[in-house]
């Protein structure tokens, strides 16, 4: 594959794995360069990596040596930075989420898309090891007919993540637990299962915070096979626990929790794949390894070489939007939200 060279733009907290990744993955990616409205944090990671500093996003925008551009930035600030760099034809990886709802999201995409530019999403829960040989498990249909699927999100964070400015918020993040730190169990479900038809949830602040959006959502879920399914999310839980993914089939069930998968088939065998590991479910939001980081980074890289779509692309990216988008409506109106009904069929 040939050296893709690719700008970082933004390096606050979400940046580490990032910029770990990018360190490792010097044979296929070249870091052109890396730029952030705060120079002292910018002068930081140069002295760490010796990555060149960008003075402004228009330098970038305006470099041909420039492939490719990792967002980074919070979601209320990602649209300016699309249609500078798409316009310049260069290609996005967008940190999560892509917007703040569903519909700032689809712009996004279709920009690029007019722009011809590809656009990656980072839903870095995918290319771990377990969540691949689950894919693996589905697509054969060797946990037979699905019949439930529950996902898991019970996290902490302390006020102090609330307290910063905008945080929680719908007017810079567009929420609460779902969009920022469930989005990636709900994404990685979606990938693996039918479209869900409808959703019925409850979303609510708990005591334990203070914060404008929820910290807690539970909502069941109906899949357009009949499979049913559960979501039950927060970061209320002290001092945080691991998230988990359940398949339930009719030959076997696989439980996907931080990582490792296990297998119990209906006759008896076990399967166990990949590690346990941190992922940043307790005070530390940051406390887990860049490896996925770094293989979704090494996909991106490649679809700009092999000229194809990224494994997760921001059409793939906008099905957990939807979703997520359902369920605050469906806690708010404390009704049965259809998304075929709304035109947002997953």
């Amino acid at each position: 594959m040939n050296t893709v060279r690719i700008a970082v733009v933004g390096l606050g907290m979400a940046a580490k794995p990032h910029l770990e990744a990018l360190s490792q993955l010097q044979e296929v990616v070249k870091v052109a360069g890396v730029f952030n409205r705060s120079r002292e944090k910018a002068e930081q990671v140069h002295e760490l990596y010796g990555w060149p500093i960008y003075e402004n996003a228009q330098d970038i925008a305006a470099d041909p040596n420039v492939d490719g551009v990792i967002l980074i930035t919070p979601a209320d600030q990602r649209k300016q930075f699309v249609k500078l760099f798409s316009t310049a034809g260069k290609h996005i990886l967008s940190e999560k989420p892509i917007e703040r709802n569903t519909e700032a999201a689809t712009e996004l995409v279709e920009i690029c898309e007019a722009a011809k530019v590809k656009f990656g999403v980072v839903f870095q829960h995918r290319f771990r090891a377990g969540a691949r040989r689950l894919r693996e498990l589905v697509e054969a249909s060797e946990l037979g007919d699905l019949s439930l699927v529950r996902a898991e999100v019970p996290w902490w964070r302390e006020q102090s993540y609330y307290d910063a400015p905008g945080r929680g918020t719908y007017a810079r993040d567009g929420g609460g637990v779902l969009i920022s730190q469930a989005i990636h169990v709900l994404d990685l479900m979606l990938s693996l299962t039918e479209p869900v038809e409808t959703v019925q949830a409850f979303c609510a602040a708990t005591k334990a915070h203070e914060l404008e959006a929820e910290d807690f959502a539970a909502a069941g879920l109906r899949f357009a096979s009949g499979t049913v399914g559960s979501v039950v999310a927060t970061t209320a839980t002290f001092p945080g626990t691991a998230e988990s993914l359940v398949i339930d089939g009719t030959l076997g069930t696989a439980s996907l929790i931080a990582g490792q998968l296990n297998v119990f088939w209906r006759d008896g065998r076990t399967e166990e794949v990949g590690e346990l590991s941190a992922t940043g479910g307790g005070a530390d939001p940051m406390a887990f390894p860049c490896d996925w980081h770094r293989d979704l980074i090494a996909d991106f890289a490649a679809s700009i070489s092999e000229d194809r779509q990224p494994r997760v692309s921001g059409r793939e990216g906008l099905k957990v939007h939807r979703l997520i988008d359902a369920l605050v409506r469906s806690s708010r109106e404390g009704a049965t939200v259809s998304l075929e009904q709304e035109g947002a069929e997953l």
